[in-house]
């Protein structure tokens, strides 16, 4: 697995990475609001703080970046990129690749974002271009224009980022398909090159059991949830064994759900973090799309093992 940790640039140099001031904690990137419930349906109000006003209502609303423009050309976001804004001036943004934080202040129509700190792992050449492409474009003030459910931010050298509001996935009856695994404030991404069928996942039953896949073993369980706290009971599981990094995931992902921990859903975005500072981040996916159900012999193993 590839750790991440915040890099911080202290040198005058040109470039992107030369932005980079003050740092942000990956933790406090990846959790996006660590003691909150699943986020509303309608732009945030942005109320209870001068750092962030919403004249125009951009803050506290999870946005699916849709594309980028840049000198007339128009390019699609990879999936899953996404900016958020908090009502204390905390912007927030995942464009395919690294976890980015910025300060933010919002006045009008004009959001100016400073201070960027950002993970630093290489992802491929077209998702590295476009996250550098984004991170550019998003420097120093920019004009909000809100239509409905589409927001659109232009810079001052006209460059344009297309957005929509992402509403939030249910927790119950959503397949989560666990991609960062977080240990204090270092941040892990699952291993790209892991089985589909291995692929760590899991989902919420409305009866109080949450099933899945921990990286190598199918697991059933009890998972009480109550406001913002998720607490689970001990899982009943296959007892395979998995090449090293099948079995890493999953040791990292057990410690994630055991015992009670909080919540916060935003957009397709789920994260998990127990007391210990353990936690997980996931994206809803469709069923079919991310990692294999389970065989029916493992599931029927997994409730023999209870």
């Amino acid at each position: 697995m590839r750790t991440q940790r915040t890099e911080v640039s202290t040198g005058s140099g040109t470039g992107v990475s030369a932005g980079i001031g003050t740092g942000i904690s990956v933790l406090a990137l990846l959790t996006l609001a660590a003691c909150g419930t699943e986020s509303g349906s309608g732009p945030g109000s942005g109320g209870g703080s001068d750092t962030a006003r919403s004249d125009v209502p951009v803050t506290g609303v999870a946005w699916q970046v849709d594309s980028l423009t840049v000198g007339g050309k128009k390019t699609d976001a990879p999936e899953g990129s996404r900016l958020e804004i908090d009502p204390k001036g905390r912007a927030t943004a995942y464009f395919g690749c690294n976890h980015i934080g910025a300060e933010a202040e919002v006045e009008g129509d004009r959001i100016t974002l400073s201070e960027p700190s950002r993970t630093e792992m290489a992802c491929g050449e077209d998702v590295d271009a476009f996250e550098e492409a984004a991170v550019s474009a998003l420097d120093g003030a920019l004009t909000a224009k809100l239509s409905g459910e589409k927001l659109t931010l232009t810079a001052e050298g006209g460059d344009t980022m297309a957005l929509s509001e992402e509403r939030p996935a249910d927790l119950t009856g959503t397949r989560w398909a666990v991609n960062t695994l977080i240990d204090g404030e270092t941040a892990t991404s699952v291993p790209a090159d892991l089985p589909k069928e291995r692929v760590p996942h899991l989902t919420f039953g409305e009866d109080g059991t949450v099933q899945g896949n921990y990286g190598c073993n199918s697991y059933r369980g009890k998972a009480t949830v109550k406001d913002a706290t998720i607490t689970f009971g001990p899982p009943a599981g296959t007892k395979k064994l998995c090449p090293d990094a099948e079995m890493e995931t999953e040791r990292a992902v057990l410690a994630a759900l055991d015992g009670p921990a909080t919540y916060t859903i935003k957009g397709s975005a789920l994260t998990i973090t127990a007391d210990d500072g353990r936690g997980i981040t996931a994206k809803a996916v469709p069923a079919e799309t991310e990692g294999a159900q389970e065989s029916p012999a493992e599931t029927e193993g997994a409730r023999e093992q209870g």
